[in-house]
């Protein structure tokens, strides 16, 4: 069996597997081709991977020679021929990409899209999400600090006293969890809103205080993700944040729901209401955004108010977002290769099952069934 190793398109620094994690494919008899250059911006080189056992070739022969073929982002549009009978294997939402999904299982493509694994505890160990949103929540805070005008802590001086900066997180997931984390040791001031009265606990538990609105939809069946709420909720929920807003001095939003875009939780009028000199960033700006403003990949100012678009923060930490995407990516497929370093697709499996979008010629995923 071959795997396959591509390079990402240009706005991408990631790869799939450094050249450790495609070592522990080569010891068990895998045979590994990484297109030249892949790992170049994760400063992972050539060499590096043939010391770990892999052959450096162009794509096309990368395309042609693998079995699985691995790829964070989508495949080039005249690439699709060239994956008949192949399978591929990243985080390809599919959700937002119906259409691209139908011509992928014309062309009898089988394809894994690891954001789609459900989200049950044997799935941990393979949770892209969790770990790609663990380094953006991270480097959201960052963002923020190198970019906001004033001081993050508070600071005693002979020239007079600093108040600390007073941070809005809304939403408390993985990447809000991190990024309450990371503002505390900053030395910030950090209110958290979330509709799940579940994470009230982790919140306080980082130092931080979370801000309760009544009568949240029930997102216990939701495997972790967000739902839609009430027009009732959403009125409360937006005057309680609205409050918040007009004293805050960074705000980071994460909302999202998967398949539909993301909702707007900072209006026109709260960005208005915020003072000069503050940032928002905007992690949810991939599927257009939490603000009306927000711009994918920009920064656009509003009435003296930076908000940051950026859905690949994770991006700007790519050794570390390679290797624990790698990890994650070698979990999973322990799942579809045998221990004879064979393909083994098991279709009983339901972390195989689910993540499965396309196969034999058809869209199997029941959600885009």
């Amino acid at each position: 069996m071959t795997v396959g190793l591509l390079k990402e398109p240009a706005y991408e620094t990631r790869v799939s597997l450094l050249a450790e994690s495609v070592a522990s494919l080569t010891k068990k008899g895998i045979r590994v081709l990484v297109e030249a250059g892949a790992g170049d911006k994760a400063f992972c080189s050539d060499a590096d991977y043939i010391t770990a056992g892999a052959g450096i070739a162009d794509r096309n022969e990368v395309i042609r020679s693998a079995d699985i073929i691995l790829t964070i982002h989508l495949p080039l549009q005249e690439e699709i021929n060239q994956l008949n009978q192949k399978i591929i294997i990243g985080v390809y939402q599919p959700l937002y990409h119906a259409e691209t999904m139908k011509q992928w299982a014309s062309s009898h493509i089988t394809s894994f899209s690891l954001d789609m694994l459900p989200r049950t505890t044997r799935a941990q160990a393979m949770d892209v999400l969790s770990s790609q949103a663990n380094i953006a929540g991270y480097k959201a805070v960052l963002t923020a600090a190198a970019l906001y005008p004033r001081y993050f802590p508070m600071f005693m001086t002979a020239a007079g006293s600093i108040k600390p900066a007073k941070v809005l997180i809304l939403g408390a997931g993985v990447a809000g969890l991190q990024a309450i984390a990371t503002a505390k040791r900053l030395g910030a001031v950090v209110e958290v809103f979330d509709t799940r009265p579940a994470v009230k606990e982790e919140v306080m538990s980082l130092g931080a205080k979370f801000i309760e609105v009544d009568g949240a939809a029930d997102a216990s069946k939701a495997g972790g993700y967000a739902v839609e709420q009430t027009e009732e909720y959403k009125q409360k929920q937006q005057q309680k944040i609205a409050d918040s807003i007009a004293k805050a001095d960074i705000v980071i939003t994460t909302a999202q729901i998967p398949g539909k875009k993301a909702p707007i939780l900072i209006t026109e009028e709260m960005i208005k209401a915020m003072r000069s000199g503050s940032v928002i960033v905007d992690i949810a700006a991939a599927t257009g955004g939490n603000t009306p403003f927000t711009k994918n990949n920009e920064t656009v100012v509003f009435n003296g108010v930076s908000i940051i678009g950026n859905s690949l923060l994770q991006s700007t930490a790519p050794s570390d977002a390679s290797k624990v995407y790698g990890k994650n990516l070698l979990n999973f497929m322990q799942l579809i290769t045998s221990k004879e370093a064979a393909l083994n697709l098991n279709w009983e499996d339901d972390l195989v099952k689910g993540s499965c979008i396309t196969h034999n010629g058809e869209v199997v995923h029941e959600r885009l069934k």
